[in-house]
């Protein structure tokens, strides 16, 4: 091999109009259309494509038990979408050979064979209306194997809603349904009743099952749900249908109108002092394998590398004096244009720490695609930095309430920061709550995180909105 040839260097630019003109999106998509079609003309294929515009062809799941209010939200959701409503029912009304097959197993009340079931949707969905339109599959798949079936075939959703609620309510619900037989649409005199008094009056008792029935198809339920969360675990929401049918169908509503966003991530992570920014950025850090870009931790690494930056450095960090703006930014200019923060991405913290910090940052070639804010009150963040101290020994830290020494040994030793005596936490508090609003107002799409929980909860409502719009 040739050891002059130099790695591959890859621009930040090119991020940041990739991330702009959703380069990475359309590349993702493209390639996993070719793969699952496998089209003979691949270029006339991909310009057809193109036109057709994807990215706004709903492809939606609605998921749940029986009587949670699927029919109502798919109905709906098709509708304001447009797309085409797509259930068990329908695909057997379908006037093709494969209904006809699946209509025999139902006449002699047996369950509908896997291979057939994803043969109809799979016919069904090819159909150039959802081809166009897209489509929402209420109540299908059913079973984890019908699932993975699905994704096998290239059936693959962009947003999976599942519906949950209490047993009783499902019960409750089920004996009280009606029946527009006009429309087809599904009521109940507690839960959703008709504006119009015309629909009032011609509506229907829903077939009535037997106990013994709906109990089986509830136990059913049950027993798959787990299976079908783990086959859509990337782009499934789950929203508790006890509440009224408006709040459930909004909350449905804005999810599906989420667009799933591939990109490097380039992530600030903003908040106060103790509200966990440097646990959380490691924990993304090991998932993710995005770089973890502490500006504190930076600059003294810079100060031992024997550089002539870190020689300037130095002084400032011996004396406890902030370090000027203009090393800093050379520091983060120098390692996020590395290639792995180029090709892994990168979450930042530390910085910046005033407005003038942010606009520098903004200015430069390495502009965040997600800002995080970890909320939290100053008595809690007080709470954490106050009771806190570190073990010389292991370099572990514990705390007096959540994490306490292990033994009376480790106890003795422990030693308080400076900067955690509550004289100067308050003191830094202050000085974060001057600029915090000011560094606001240039991430205005800036997401804000409750960090008054625990660090599990945290991550999960980061991990989240990593990659929706």
């Amino acid at each position: 091999m040739d050891e002059t040839i130099k790695p591959l260097r890859i621009p930040p630019q090119m991020s940041v109009y990739a991330d702009k003109h959703k380069v990475f999106h359309l590349l993702q998509s493209m390639l996993s259309s070719l793969v699952i079609d496998q089209p003979k003309d691949p270029i006339s294929y991909l310009i057809n494509l193109l036109q057709r515009n994807s990215a706004d062809i709903p492809r939606i799941i609605v998921l749940g038990p029986p009587a949670v209010g699927k029919h109502t939200v798919a109905k709906n959701l098709s509708a304001e979408l447009r797309a085409v409503h797509v259930t068990i029912e329908s695909l057997l009304q379908d006037p093709s050979e494969l209904s006809a097959q699946a209509r025999q197993y139902t006449l002699r009340e047996q369950e509908l064979p896997c291979e057939l079931v994803v043969r109809m949707i799979q016919q069904r969905l090819d159909n150039v209306d959802c081809f166009k339109r897209g489509w929402v599959l209420e109540g299908i798949p059913q079973t984890r194997l019908q699932a993975l079936s699905l994704q096998q075939v290239g059936i693959i959703p962009e947003h999976v809603v599942m519906l949950e609620a209490p047993d009783d309510v499902l019960l409750e619900r089920r004996q009280g349904k009606l029946v527009d037989p006009i429309t087809g649409d599904v009521y109940h005199k507690t839960f959703i009743w008709p504006v119009e008094d015309t629909v009032a009056m011609r509506l229907e008792e829903g077939q009535s099952r037997s106990e013994r029935q709906r109990l089986a198809e509830l136990q059913r339920y049950r027993c798959e749900v787990t299976g079908l969360t783990s086959a859509y675990q990337h782009v499934l929401k789950i929203i508790n249908s006890d509440q009224p049918h408006t709040d459930v169908y909004q909350q449905v509503l804005a999810f599906v109108r989420t667009r799933r966003c591939p990109r490097t991530p380039r992530i600030l992570l903003l908040g106060p002092p103790g509200s966990g920014k440097k646990h959380q950025a490691r924990l993304l850090s090991e998932k993710y394998r995005m770089v973890d870009v502490c500006c504190g931790q930076l600059l003294r690494s810079v100060t031992t590398d024997g550089s002539t930056l870190g020689k300037n450095i130095k002084p400032y960090l011996d004396h406890g004096r902030p370090v000027p703006d203009s090393l800093v930014l050379q520091v983060l200019e120098e390692r996020l244009g590395r290639v792995d923060c180029s090709c892994r991405g990168w979450i930042l913290h530390g910085f910046p720490s005033d407005l003038q910090q942010a606009k520098s940052l903004q200015e430069s070639q390495h502009q965040p695609n997600r800002v995080f804010l970890l909320d939290l009150t100053d008595d809690v963040c007080l709470e954490r930095i106050t009771l806190r101290a570190t073990d010389p020994v292991s370099g572990e830290t514990f705390h007096s309430l959540v994490r306490p020494a292990p033994s009376s040994e480790v106890q003795d030793r422990l030693k308080t920061r400076p900067e955690d005596s509550t004289n100067t936490a308050t003191h830094t508090l202050r000085q974060y709550r001057m600029n915090i609003a000011a560094i606001q107002t240039l991430f205005p799409d800036v997401v804000y995180i409750d960090a008054d929980q625990d660090p599990h909860s945290v991550f999960g409502a980061l991990e989240s909105r990593l990659t929706t719009d």
